[in-house]
């Protein structure tokens, strides 16, 4: 069944399930080459409304956001115009503030990566591709939330992006599909 309308229409952006229920809505794009959008929502399915909450500290579209264990929102990577050049830097969403902060950097810039939390609370994030799809990655980075950096990693066996990444029942992350 349809519910409310978003803000601000956007493709390319990130929904995540916060812990209250909410789901915010970050980043983006617009269709025909509007940009890319630095603005966020929350969509609230109790009364099937969309509200404005506090807008990211770099517009970014293709990049990844991943619920902590402590409730933050990582928003890591992507890119920030529409030559889809990618960038490196990543923020934090707290939903009590409902405010970006910005945090670490990763390693390479990268976007269409993926990003998966880990059983140990950190996150991976592994391939991705450089400007304008130029290149696919095999480098993996893990992000530490309590130290607010990233670290480089294993590789993956094939480079990629476009892919899925699953966190298995024994601690493991299946990379699948995705394109060189």
């Amino acid at each position: 069944t349809f519910t409310g309308d978003l803000k601000v229409p956007r493709i390319m952006h990130t929904a995540t399930l916060l812990n209250n229920g909410m789901v915010l809505i970050a980043g983006g794009a617009g269709n025909d080459n509007v940009g890319v959008f630095g603005s966020a929502e929350l969509y609230d399915p109790a009364s099937g409304t969309f509200t404005v909450t506090g807008d990211l500290n770099a517009p970014r579209y293709r990049h990844t956001a991943t619920l902590l264990n402590n409730g933050m929102v990582l928003m890591a990577a992507g890119s920030n115009d529409l030559a889809q050049r990618t960038f490196a830097s990543a923020e934090m969403y707290n939903p009590a503030a409902g405010t970006f902060t910005p945090t670490g950097s990763l390693n390479t810039g990268r976007y269409i990566a993926t990003a998966t939390l880990l059983n140990s609370g950190m996150v991976l994030i592994a391939g991705g591709a450089g400007d304008g799809g130029s290149s696919a990655f095999a480098s993996g980075e893990l992000y530490n939330p309590a130290a607010g950096t990233f670290t480089p990693t294993g590789s993956l066996s094939i480079a990629r992006f476009h892919h899925t990444a699953t966190l298995l029942n024994n601690g493991r992350v299946l990379i699948a599909g995705g394109t060189d």
